[in-house]
């Protein structure tokens, strides 16, 4: 067999199993050999309408294509929009370069494993659109071919999500797996549509744009044809997650200017064109918007804009896109780990933390505050505590389907909000609660001071596996590297997992800042809101002290390679002068009724049957 005839063959086997690829991937990207096969979108020029199928070959002028049922089409290749003829085009050379043999090599058909998150290409550098991802590309996997810019992300950005939404369904920022065949593809050669379509009361599902941190943007209009912004929906950066957990944007990511900066697009439309920030009307070259929210630059460059009031951002899509179930279609899926919950009436999302792997969400419904912790794991489970504004606790866990999440690392600097003290990242968390409040609110007054000073009642999940024994803390920071110790407790043994108020005879005590092996309350000097933290440390053996005096830096100094789980409860402490002299002014009362009492007692009681004696 001469080389000829054996490189034919390798080209035939080559898009034989690229075919076979697709039948078991309907709707799959295209990998990155030089003869791509995967399924593609198809435009004729004529009319706009289109059809989906895999490139099969060249006859006579019309271009064969393999369509999703498996059935064979074909279409006269000067029907089609220039941009499938250039791509008919190129595909041909292609192939008879490799008849000809000049350059034999083989070709990888793999996409790249998803268990690699180190960003993938081909052999050709980087388009141009690649630079405007580029500065969040350590959270992103990122690819191209001749037609297509992959981008692949867990669809979370690195900013605090959903603090300030009003209206809440009680979903939470869970990573989603938009990688390999689920990532997000934006054309190279965005092609004008014939017929433009509007995303007013349509595309009301999925995405229509994809920020450049990786972040899908929906419609402005929900799911229901409400502006989601104007009905308090949306955090402080213009997010939320949907019933799938999946977190999002619904207007224009301006936010991101500040890393991309200014003049450079936020965002690109799911059509191919670029979505860039507000518009400058003092600019040289300001020009009005048009109804789908963008315009023509002075070489002709079609480009859309943010916009302070509905539509938002794109209104529509000037480029040609595919609407299929009412979204454009092809693009990623995220995945729905638990059931839609119901809107939680007159909550709002005050706050939320991240670290590493474990989240934290903390609502108020009328002054009352609950939270969810949740933590996912490396094999795609995710384990929640629930702590509802009445106090009661619950715990679930759920298994993802699509496997390992993707996580990429963080820097310690880049955390939302410093959560050292709950636990050290990758180290398992303990969630730890008190019936008498709900974390972060204020302490009641009789654990205080201000009361008659008992220890409050606590409850902690049960530690990891080889837990021996629990050890607890109470806190404060008053300054930057000062922290005052309370209330100390060790060898509380495994099977104790809650202490009751004013407990007693469950551990060992420690020595608290004043020297006292017992509960000391909050007496705090001044006014103002201060924040004090329980925290329960699960150990894997009963620690070995070097005193007899046990204090706080001497317990953290002795369980620092025994800990195996960890977690904290934050509440509040307010002592105004009011509540002082609210308080001394009751001892003052109570005391002058003592003593009236004790005169009375001591008063002559008058004989009976005697007549008082008038003055």
């Amino acid at each position: 067999m001469n080389v000829r005839y054996l490189a034919i063959l390798v080209a035939g086997l080559l898009l034989g199993i690229g075919s076979v690829n697709l039948s078991a991937h309907e709707g799959g990207h295209h990998d990155d050999s030089p003869v791509s096969s995967a399924s593609r979108t198809w435009s004729v020029a004529a009319d706009g309408t289109h059809l989906h199928g895999t490139f099969v070959c060249v006859i006579d002028g019309d271009v064969q294509i393999r369509r999703g049922d498996g059935k064979l089409t074909r279409i006269a290749i000067n029907r089609l929009v220039a941009s499938d003829q250039a791509w008919i085009e190129a595909r041909q050379e292609e192939i008879q370069l490799l008849n000809r043999h000049r350059d034999m090599r083989l070709v990888m058909l793999n996409q790249p494993s998803d268990t690699d998150h180190r960003n993938t290409t081909d052999t050709k550098s980087m388009p141009a659109i690649g630079e405007h991802f580029k500065p969040f590309e350590r959270m992103l996997q990122l690819r191209w071919d001749d037609d297509f810019f992959y981008v692949g992300s867990n669809g979370l950005p690195e900013h605090p999500m959903m603090i300030g939404i009003r209206a809440w369904q009680q979903q939470v920022p869970i990573p989603q797996k938009y990688l390999g065949d689920n990532a997000w593809r934006i054309p190279l050669h965005p092609v004008p549509a014939k017929n433009p379509m509007s995303t007013k009361n349509d595309f009301l599902r999925g995405a229509i744009a994809l920020a450049v941190n990786g972040v899908p943007v929906f419609n402005p209009l929900n799911n229901r044809g409400d502006d989601a912004f104007l009905f308090g929906e949306l955090d402080q950066y213009g997010g939320h997650c949907g019933r799938a957990d999946d977190y999002h944007y619904h207007i224009a990511p301006v936010h991101l200017e500040e890393t991309t900066g200014d003049g450079n697009p936020i965002a690109y439309a799911l059509d191919g064109y670029p979505i860039f920030g507000y518009q400058d009307q003092k600019a040289a070259d300001f020009a009005p918007l048009d109804s789908l929210g963008g315009h023509k630059d002075a070489s002709g460059n079609y480009h859309y804009h943010a916009q302070k009031t509905y539509p938002y951002l794109n209104g529509g899509f000037y480029g040609e896109v595919t609407k299929r179930d009412g979204q454009v279609d092809p693009q990623p899926r995220a995945e729905p780990l638990r059931p839609a919950l119901r809107p939680l009436r007159d909550a709002k999302i005050t706050g939320f933390n991240r670290t590493g792997n474990q989240f934290q969400l903390v609502y108020d419904v009328s002054g009352r505050k609950g939270r969810i912790d949740y933590v996912v794991k490396e094999n795609g489970s995710v384990d929640f505590t629930f702590q509802d504004p009445s106090g009661n606790t619950r715990t679930e866990s759920y298994q993802s389907r699509m496997g390992k999440p993707y996580l990429p690392q963080r820097d310690a600097s880049e955390t939302d909000v410093d959560l050292s003290h709950h636990s050290p990242s990758g180290m398992p968390m303990l969630t730890v609660t008190s019936p008498a409040f709900v974390a972060g609110s204020e302490m009641p007054i009789e654990f205080t001071g201000d009361g008659v000073g008992q220890s409050p009642p606590l409850a902690w999940t049960k530690g990891p596996e080889g837990t021996q024994c629990y050890a607890l803390n109470l806190w404060h920071t008053p300054g930057p590297g000062d922290i005052k110790s309370y209330w100390l407790l060790y060898d509380i043994p495994a099977d104790v997992t809650r202490l009751p108020a004013n407990a007693r005879g469950i551990g060992t005590a420690g020595y608290n800042d004043k020297g006292h092996a017992t509960y000391d309350p909050m007496r705090s000097k001044g006014p103002g809101v201060k924040e004090y933290h329980i925290t329960v440390y699960a150990l894997s053996e009963n620690p070995d002290f070097a005193s007899t005096k046990v204090t706080r830096d001497e317990l953290l100094k002795s369980i620092a390679d025994i800990t195996l789980a960890q977690g904290t409860l934050d509440y509040q402490y307010t002592r105004t002068r009011t509540r002082s002299w609210m308080m001394i002014a009751g001892l003052i009362l109570a005391g002058i009724v003592a003593i009236a009492m004790w005169f009375r007692k001591r008063r002559p009681t008058p004989s009976v049957g005697l007549p008082l004696v008038q003055t």
